[in-house]
C-alpha cells in the first residue's frame, strides 16, 4: 500500500466526482458560453460577497493575475518572507508584473499590521519603489498550515486603507482555515480586494482555482488571463468537479486536520525528532535531530515502507494529509512511525 503524503495536490477525483464531471453541460468558456463554468463563478462570487469571479487553470495564475491587476511595473508589494507568491511561483511577480517584493520577517508566514506599516516605502520618496499592494497567504504553506488571526487581518486592512494600498489574499488553502477557525467566506470577501481560491488541494479536484473581486477589476482579469494563456474551452468538466467538491468535500476537511494532529502527536514522541511545528490544519512541518538521524536517512526509512513525504531542506520535512489518505493508511502510517 503506497501512502503518499507529499501534498494535498496528489488526490484523484472520487467516483462520484467523476460522474458529476461527465454529466456537466459545457460550452466554450473563452466566449463565456460554458454553463458549468458560469454557474461555478456565480456561486463562488456570491459566497465571498463579490460581484464576479473567474476560473483559472492554477492558483499561481490566479495570484499572478491579481498582482498584475493591482500594480504597475517598478512598484512593490509587501508579503511575508514565506509567501507562496515569492517562493514558489517561479519569479512570476517580477516576470509578469515587473514588481518587487518587500519581504517581512513574520512568524510562520504571518506578519503583523505593525510590520506591514513599517514596510511601506514613503510615497513621495521616488528613489524607492512605490508600495501599492499587500498580499497574504492563508493558510501558510511554508508556515505549516498556520491560520491567520482574523483580527490581525482587519488591522492590516486598516493600514492598507490609510495608505491607499490594495489587499490580496492567496487563499490556496483558505477552505482549511475556514473549517479550522469556523470563519465564513463573506468575512474574507468583505476584507480583501481580490481572493484566489484553490479547488485542487483540500477539496480534491483535478484542476482549478477561482479569483473573485468586484466587477471593474475582474473585467481586466479576463484580459490578463488571456495574455497568460489561461483561457480554456470546454472547461466546464473541471467546474463540475469544483461544484461537487463544494457540495460534498468541505466539512470533511476536519478529518484531515485531526489526522495531521495525530501524526504530530506520534512524531513528538520519537527520540530523533527535534521539533514539530504547531498543527492547526492538514500540514505537519517538523525537524530532525540530525545528530541522531539525517533527514535523508529518515526519508529513506519511510520509502522502504512505501511512505512518501517531502523534504524542505535544513533538516525540515513536511507531511500533508488529504482526501485520498484513508483511515487504513492512517493506522498503517502511525504504526510505521512508532516502529522507527
Amino acid at each position: 500500500m503506497k501512502i503518499n503524503l507529499i501534498s494535498d495536490t496528489v488526490t484523484k477525483p472520487t467516483k462520484e466526482m467523476l460522474e458529476a464531471m461527465m454529466q456537466a453541460e459545457v460550452g466554450d468558456d473563452v466566449f463565456k458560453e460554458d454553463p458549468a463554468i458560469n454557474a461555478l463563478e456565480s456561486r463562488v462570487a456570491a459566497l465571498f460577497n463579490k460581484e464576479t469571479a473567474l476560473f483559472f487553470p492554477s492558483g499561481t495564475m490566479a495570484n499572478q493575475t491579481a498582482i498584475k491587476l493591482h500594480t504597475q511595473p517598478a512598484e512593490q508589494l509587501i508579503c511575508d518572507k514565506y509567501a507562496h507568491i515569492y517562493n514558489y511561483e517561479g519569479g512570476g511577480v517580477s516576470f509578469n508584473s515587473g514588481v518587487s517584493c518587500k519581504l517581512v520577517d513574520g512568524h510562520r508566514g504571518m506578519m503583523t499590521a505593525e510590520q506591514v506599516n513599517a514596510a511601506i516605502n514613503p510615497p513621495d520618496f521616488y528613489h524607492s519603489p512605490l508600495t501599492t499592494l499587500v498580499s497574504i497567504e492563508n493558510t501558510t504553506n511554508k508556515g505549516g498550515g498556520a491560520c491567520w488571526d482574523f483580527e490581525e487581518l482587519k488591522k492590516i486592512k486598516a493600514v492598507c486603507e490609510d495608505n491607499n494600498l490594495k489587499y490580496h489574499l492567496d487563499g490556496a488553502r483558505l477552505w482549511n482555515a475556514l473549517v479550522a477557525k469556523k470563519e465564513t467566506t463573506q468575512q474574507y470577501g468583505d476584507l480583501f480586494d481580490t481572493i484566489s481560491i484553490c479547488f485542487s488541494k483540500g477539496l480534491g479536484c483535478p484542476v482549478g482555482s477561482v479569483l473573485v473581486g468586484d466587477k471593474e477589476i475582474m473585467q481586466k482579469a479576463l484580459r490578463v488571463r488571456k495574455v497568460l494563456g489561461g483561457g480554456m474551452r470546454q472547461a466546464g468538466f473541471l467546474a463540475a468537479a469544483a461544484t461537487y467538491a463544494l457540495d460534498h468535500h468541505l466539512d470533511r476537511l476536519a478529518d484531515d486536520h485531526q489526522k495531521a494532529k495525530e501524526i504530530g502527536g506520534v512524531l513528538e514522541k520519537l527520540s530523533f525528532i527535534k521539533k514539530v511545528e504547531p498543527i492547526e490544519t492538514n500540514i505537519i512541518i517538523f525537524e530532525i535531530n540530525e545528530e541522531a538521524l539525517s533527514a535523508d536517512q529518515f526519508l529513506k526509512k519511510l520509502l522502504e515502507n512505501n511512505v512518501h513525504i517531502i523534504g524542505m531542506g535544513q533538516g525540515k520535512l513536511r507531511i500533508v494529509t488529504h482526501l485520498d489518505y484513508s483511515d487504513a493508511m492512517h493506522e498503517a502510517f502511525l504504526k510505521i512511525l512508532k516502529k522507527l
